[in-house]
């Protein structure tokens, strides 16, 4: 494939752009990015950049006609072909398409009407929005705009495709609004229940009521009912969630945004209704922390929501290691979830309370108390098992178990700098030098920008890649633990890492390495410098860029 100078064109650098971002620098590309702030903001762009091609693979708005009438731009479309309209996924999983895919067209003046470049299909799983945009759009994204990048190369013409054509299952179809989504919860069956929430999870949230307030709920699961009641009645609660009746079953609700409040955030139900939250029976049921061992193999399962890990969430994490290290295996594996490893502290409940920098501290000190729990377990071997992507702390936290195994496609953001320069802890000083194999810590830290599998493995990040998709990871990783568990050299293994960690101490205890970071951290959360603050708040609101950051738009930093 000829290289070339791609220019992407992006509302956010969300996690479908970093994916595609580090497949086409992997692959040789010089790749800049543009977020799409205003017209004249694109036009500029691209007359510094002058690319080859320009990728857009997520926008609300039409590219400018002075852009698309000059460069060839490529639109990531994620519906099947036909298919158009801004709610592409949320109509396809609230009517319960079987099979949907992405489409890669060329911009021109009616939206997603272009001529076809590439499209991929994949078969429909239950699962969110956000679920199933991380996990199959994106593969199915990656594919096809790898093919029409290709055809462009190759002097290859889009295919014009008329609506209503033989084989062209697509329509267009409005924006679903509010209106679309509503629950009737005296009608609607658990599963159409799921669905509409399913539909609306991430963006924009499905609107409803809890406790008689307006507001947007997310993060729902299907449950069994414990006692007879109306439906669209909170019953009970479980961890942080409540539990709501329906017709034939029940749902449990995670995550809320209250409507009723102006700025509320999302966050969890018993943090965003704390006071008609206690009161409510107890009923075991939603479980944040889970447990499981494979013969010698502990696995830990924590698919906290979006990978961020309160206080508390970090507290129950440690003490459910700590109650795996008390069972006599030999490998004791963290999973994290599906959807992502982990992401480090949570931002959305530290922007809600009442002192933002207290809760900032109360939360990197509990995450920096599990990662010195798994420092310190000597006997027996940790491993890292990323499903997902990790950013942040969260990827330190990975880094602080004895291997890290990545399913191919995961997406690492080991750095904290782009949340107002953060100093970053859970331990990093002692962790990264012993693990970097190329360059040195430090450029790690200072990189802002994603990192691939194949990278972090060149760089030592990361000592395995599994070639298995989101249904087998886990299944392959558990059975590498097993036989790792299993093998001759495992007492050299344990004594080797035993020798190791005495000898590390002794040279510098972990608390010294601790306190340094802390000290750098404390300044960030409480010093005169107030770009952590507000860096968490425009991100946690969601506040629309005002520029694109120089580290990302290359012909910036050129001019």
């Amino acid at each position: 494939m000829a290289l070339m100078r791609i220019l992407f064109l992006t509302r956010s650098f969300n996690s479908l752009t970093q994916r595609l971002y580090v497949e086409l620098t992997a692959r040789g590309h010089e790749v800049s990015v543009e977020f799409d702030i205003a017209d004249s903001v694109t036009e500029e762009a691209a007359a510094l950049f002058r690319p080859d091609l320009i990728v857009a693979p997520f926008l609300k708005r039409a590219i400018p006609e002075s852009v698309w009438r000059r460069h060839v731009c490529l639109i990531v479309h994620p519906g099947i072909v036909g298919d158009r309209g801004p709610s592409a996924l949320d109509w396809a999983i609230q009517e319960g398409e079987s099979e949907w895919g992405v489409t890669v067209l060329q911009a021109e003046a009616e939206m997603d009407a272009g001529p076809v470049w590439a499209s991929e299909s994949f078969p429909m799983r239950t699962g969110t929005k956000s679920s199933l945009y991380r996990g199959e759009v994106t593969e199915a994204a990656v594919a096809a705009v790898l093919t029409a990048i290709e055809r462009f190369a190759s002097g290859c013409t889009p295919q014009h495709v008329a609506p209503g054509a033989p084989g062209v299952r697509g329509r267009a179809r409005p924006l679903l609004r509010q209106d679309g989504r509503r629950i009737d919860w005296t009608s609607d069956d658990t599963a159409t229940v799921l669905r509409k929430l399913a539909a609306a999870d991430g963006v924009p949230g499905l609107l409803d009521t809890l406790f008689d307030e307006p507001c947007f709920l997310f993060d729902a699961h299907a449950a069994a009912l414990p006692v007879a009641a109306a439906p669209g009645t909170v019953v009970a609660r479980s961890g942080r969630a409540v539990l709501c009746a329906t017709r034939d079953g029940a749902v449990w609700i995670g995550h809320c945004k209250r409507a009723d409040i102006d700025g509320a955030l999302k966050l969890p139900v018993a943090l965003a209704f704390p006071a008609q939250w206690q009161p409510l029976p107890q009923f075991d049921g939603h479980v944040e922390v889970r447990y499981e061992e494979h013969g010698p193999v502990g696995v830990l399962h924590f698919p906290f929501y979006n990978g961020a890990m309160s206080t508390a969430q970090c507290e129950e994490l440690l003490a459910a290691y700590r109650a795996a290290l008390a069972r006599p295996t030999r490998v004791l594996m963290l999973a994290g979830g599906p959807e992502f490893f982990s992401n480090g502290i949570h931002l959305n409940v530290i922007e809600a309370a009442a002192s933002p920098a207290d809760e900032s501290w109360r939360n990197i000190n509990a995450i920096d108390d599990l990662c010195r729990a798994v420092l310190e377990t000597t006997d027996r071997v940790t491993v890292a098992a990323l499903q997902g992507n990790a950013g942040a702390g969260g990827c330190f936290f990975a880094f602080a178990c004895d291997e890290v195994w990545a399913g191919e496609g995961v997406i690492l953001n080991p750095h904290y700098k782009n949340m107002g320069n953060l100093y970053g802890s859970e331990y990093w000083t002692y962790t990264l030098p012993r693990r970097v194999k190329q360059g040195e810590p430090r450029a790690v830290m200072e990189n802002r920008l994603p990192v691939g599998t194949a990278q972090a493995t060149d760089l030592g990040l990361i000592d395995r890649v599994f070639d298995a998709g989101r249904d087998t990871f886990l299944l392959q990783a558990i059975e590498q633990a097993s036989a790792l568990a299993g093998s001759a050299d495992f007492a050299r293994l344990l004594a080797t890492k035993r020798a190791q960690r005495r000898a590390d101490e002794a040279q510098r205890p972990l608390a010294a390495y601790r306190a340094e970071e802390l000290a750098q951290m404390q300044r960030n959360f409480y010093g005169f410098d107030p770009s952590y603050h507000y860096a968490r708040a425009h991100f946690v609101n969601k506040v629309p860029h005002a520029w694109t950051p120089l580290h990302l738009a290359v012909h910036r930093r050129k001019a």
